[in-house]
This record gives structure tokens, sequence and C-alpha cells, in this order.
């Protein structure tokens, strides 16, 4: 393992944790034993229950570690904002994002760094854990109308192993100060689920320079709930059996479109939403309950999800 020498970029990890001690003391311990290791941890603690905070500060780290102890839980949203703030005033040059419940490759950020020049945000393939030749998001590709499920077709894909404008973020990427100074920090309001979305097409709109370096690999559980085929396979829903995520994602995602693509892309989610529970998963309690939330996403209201917090 090798820190970055004293002409490389100031490189600071940002992991945002809830009650997930063992996830998360594996992931501080992968960062500080890849090929090229970060010159500082940050680890935001949103309020955890289970022994986090401790578990922690038991680690014998090479690599600095702080760990931020929230009050409250804040979600991943706003984890994320108080950890790039945090990274900002530690004089980072990049930030490095993800969640607790991932682990890079030890080469990962070596292959991001090597890109870094020419881009101002990159991620790795985030793939799944157990099979590492399938995609744990489903994704878009540029120029094509269908989502795409295996790393095969993402390499296939590449143009000098890149995928241009395509990450999946908070997920092991890669941002510099610079954009992060132009476009903001994540909206801290959303607390979960929609907050990564929205900071890439903002990246997006600000011509900021996107990719994913397909030989570096993030590996993540499966999310099998994830892009769930619906109206005959022409497209996919989100669902998950979580109230506090699903409302969330529903407001959330109303929200992000209502922004950047207006009136139109906010009716096509909620024809897709109505044809996920009246037909793919008939739920109509779920329906009444994705109405709400979406009708509190056009408002601009990001109150509604404390009802469904433990």
């Amino acid at each position: 393992m090798s820190q970055p020498s004293s002409a490389a970029p100031r490189i600071l990890a940002v992991v945002v944790t809830f009650n997930r001690r063992d996830m998360v003391t594996r992931l501080v311990a992968s960062l500080d034993g890849g090929r090229v290791v970060p010159d500082e941890i940050v680890v935001v603690d949103n309020a955890s229950t289970d022994g986090t905070a401790e578990a922690l500060a038991a680690l014998e780290t090479s690599t600095p570690l702080q760990v931020l102890a929230l009050t409250e839980n804040t979600g991943g949203a706003g984890g994320f904002h108080r950890g790039m703030e945090t990274a900002l005033t530690r004089d980072a040059d990049l930030v490095w994002l993800m969640d607790d419940d991932g682990v890079p490759a030890e080469d990962c950020l070596e292959l991001l760094l090597g890109h870094v020049a020419d881009h101002d945000f990159l991620g790795p393939a985030v793939v799944d854990a157990e099979r590492p030749d399938r995609l744990c998001f489903p994704i878009r590709l540029p120029g094509r109308s269908t989502v795409v499920r295996h790393l095969a077709d993402v390499e296939r894909a590449a143009e000098d192993g890149l995928v241009a404008d395509v990450v999946i973020p908070f997920n092991g990427v890669l941002v510099t100060r610079e954009l992060v100074e132009r476009i903001g920090l994540p909206r801290e309001e959303f607390f979960i689920w929609g907050d990564d979305v929205e900071y890439l097409w903002r990246a997006r709109e600000a011509g900021a320079r996107i990719a994913t370096v397909v030989e570096s690999r993030f590996l993540h559980p499966a999310t099998d709930d994830l892009g769930t085929p619906l109206m005959f396979g022409l497209t996919t829903y989100n669902h998950s059996p979580s109230d506090l995520k699903h409302y969330c994602m529903c407001r959330n995602n109303v929200a992000n479109l209502r922004a950047y693509a207006g009136p139109l892309g906010v009716l096509a989610f909620v024809a897709k939403t109505f044809w996920f529970y009246l037909f793919t998963r008939r739920d109509l309690g779920r329906l009444r309950m994705s109405l709400g939330a979406m009708l509190a996403g056009w408002r601009g209201d990001f109150t509604g999800h404390r009802k469904y917090l433990a």
C-alpha cells in the first residue's frame, strides 16, 4: 500500500453509516489496505445505536481516521452533505464517496486516479458482491433505449476503458473539489434516495466531465428489487419493501424530475407507479402512500418521511 506523494492531490474518503457496525469497520479496513490509500478517512455516523462509534474507535489504521458522530439520523443525504462539507474544510482536492455497505477493490482508487486529470466526477463499475459479473444497479448506457445488467455489456460499450457520462453516484465515486465548489453540496433534506441522482444531474447541467472507469470495481450487496421490469419489459421500477425508502424514493424522484425533466417526466413516473402497484405487484395501500409522497415532492415538502422513522 502507498500514500499519495507530496505532489499528489489530497484525497479524503467520506463514508456514511447508520447501524452497520460490522460493515463499516470492514469498509474502513479495506480503505486502509488499498494499493493507494486516501490521505484521510472521514466516517459520518448517523447516530448509530449498535456500537458503531465504539468499534470505529477501537480500529487501528495507518490512515488517519476521523469519526463525525451526529446526534440525530440525517440519512444518507445529510451524511454526505456533512461529510463533503468537512472534506472541503480539511483541504481535500478529491473526495471519494461511499455508503457503508460496499467495498472497493484493492486497486479501485488507483484506477480512478489514472483518469482524474481529465474528469470531474469518476466512478467505478459497481458490481454484485456475490456475482461480480453482474452489475449491482441496472444502468442505461449512452444512446441505448434499454438498461443493462451485466458487466460484459458495460465493457463492450467502453471506449479507452471509460463509459462517458455514466456513474453510479455515491458508490465509490471520486469528485473534484472544484466541482463541489461549483455546484454545492448534496441536498440534505432528501434524507435518503435520490440525493445521489440529483447530484449527478446537477453536475451534468454544470458541464462536469463524468465517466465510469470500467476496470475499477466497487463491490456492493445485490439489490434485486431495483430495476424491476414492468410494462412488458419496456421500462423498470425501483420497488423497495421498506416504507421509508419507498416514500423517499417517490417524493425525491418527483422533486428531481420536476427540476430536471419537467412535468412530462413527472407524469411518466406517476404512470409507472400506478402500473406497478395496480398490475405488476398489486398493492393499493402502497399506491396510496406513493401518491402522498409524490404530492409532497411536487410541493417541495421534505418532512413526511419522519413518520416512517423507527
